[in-house]
């Protein structure tokens, strides 16, 4: 719905609200603290196959696909993971398919950097990949709309906790220690799944306006929304964002903007470096205004920070970001960083990364 409407810079700050919003219709009916749905599956494409959650052994359920370019990523952190937690079961299953054909040879091309047991979900005959038993009792069940997403259950069979692998570090660390507050974490994933609930009303008040292009009333329905809920401005920033500069408001969009980064986002690396490289994005052909690049500079060094200059496609932002602002030294030296983390990973097939650098030594 809003990709057709924006481009560019807007149609990625756009998007953050389009993915908080694009949620399907089991809300609520798995929820952290319930019983592990069953694991059934199709096949089992490499490890020793699990039927069962067995009570006293933890598992991780990590559902992915062949086509999830973050799965690439995701993947070989969940290994890490598996050779740190020994008596830890990790599963993964294939999810969402186009064609069941090619899991197996993604898995033998991921080879070692998939370290764990994988299974193909178990799809109906006739039926499409995302109507799957693991995709409709786990995924829908569990108001999972984007992958790749992991499942940790307890010893005691329950979900202890739902979340982005690559988040996966200090909740399976406390679970396998004991001092995991399931009771503290299942009313935080409960309000969460209120907050799609309200996510869902909105985009339907939302959509109508934008259906007839009243960016007005758009925004109106966001000022609205986020004043009787404040917690949903994360979720809604971004849009209010777009909207702000899709009616040339720029000076509010700006101050706006600003707001985003030193408050509502500033401890989400995520976020945070979404609304830098939608400004700074050097393959655009848009450049950003003096104050728009000071801003999304902001945002990625603090992104950077909170990652520890550890994650190549922040740095890559970053690098973008010092480009914007005309400091090419700085730009130059942390590509050149982005180029060694990564090495031995899957993004040192993207040819963008050098080619970026390129381009900051040529604007010197």
């Amino acid at each position: 719905m809003l990709a057709r409407l924006f481009n560019g810079a807007l149609l990625m700050a756009a998007a953050g609200l389009a993915a908080s919003l694009s949620v399907g219709a089991k809300a609520g009916e798995l929820k952290l603290g319930d019983s592990a749905p069953t694991l059934k599956v199709s096949k089992f494409v490499k490890g020793d196959p699990v039927t069962k959650f067995q009570h006293g052994k933890i598992y991780v359920v990590e559902f992915w696909a062949t086509w999830c370019g973050p799965c690439r990523t995701s993947i070989p952190h969940l290994t890490e993971m598996a050779k740190k937690y020994k008596s830890v079961q990790f599963v993964g299953v294939s999810v969402w398919e186009n064609k069941q054909a090619d899991v197996a040879p993604f898995v033998k091309e991921m080879g070692d950097k998939m370290g764990y047991t994988v299974a193909m979900d178990d799809v109906p005959a006739g039926k499409t990949g995302n109507e799957g038993y693991m995709a409709e009792n786990w995924m829908s069940a569990a108001h999972q709309d984007g992958i790749p997403t992991a499942f940790v259950i307890d010893k005691d069979t329950k979900v202890a906790w739902i979340g982005h692998p690559m988040g996966i570090d200090e909740p399976l660390g406390k679970i396998v220690a004991g001092s995991w507050d399931i009771k503290a974490e299942s009313a935080k994933f409960a309000k969460e799944q209120a907050n799609q609930k309200k996510l869902m009303a909105l985009n339907e008040k939302i959509g109508k306006s934008l259906q007839s292009k009243d960016f007005t009333a758009a925004l109106a329905t966001v000022n609205d929304a986020i004043a009787e809920d404040p917690s949903l401005e994360e979720a809604a920033g971004l849009f209010k964002w777009a909207m702000l500069k899709q009616l040339d408001r720029t000076a509010d969009a700006n101050t706006y903007l600003g707001r985003l980064v030193d408050t509502v986002f500033k401890d989400n690396a995520m976020q945070l470096n979404q609304v830098a490289w939608s400004i700074v994005d050097p393959d655009s052909p848009k450049k950003p205004a003096e104050a728009e690049a000071k801003v999304a500079l902001r945002a990625a060094i603090r992104a950077d920070e909170l990652t520890k200059s550890k994650d190549a496609a922040i740095g890559d932002t970053l690098a973008a970001a010092y480009h914007a602002a005309g400091d090419n030294a700085k730009a130059i030296a942390t590509q050149e960083h982005v180029l060694a983390l990564a090495k031995g990973t899957e993004l040192e097939k993207d040819a963008s990364l050098k080619a970026h650098l390129d381009l900051y030594k040529k604007s010197k």
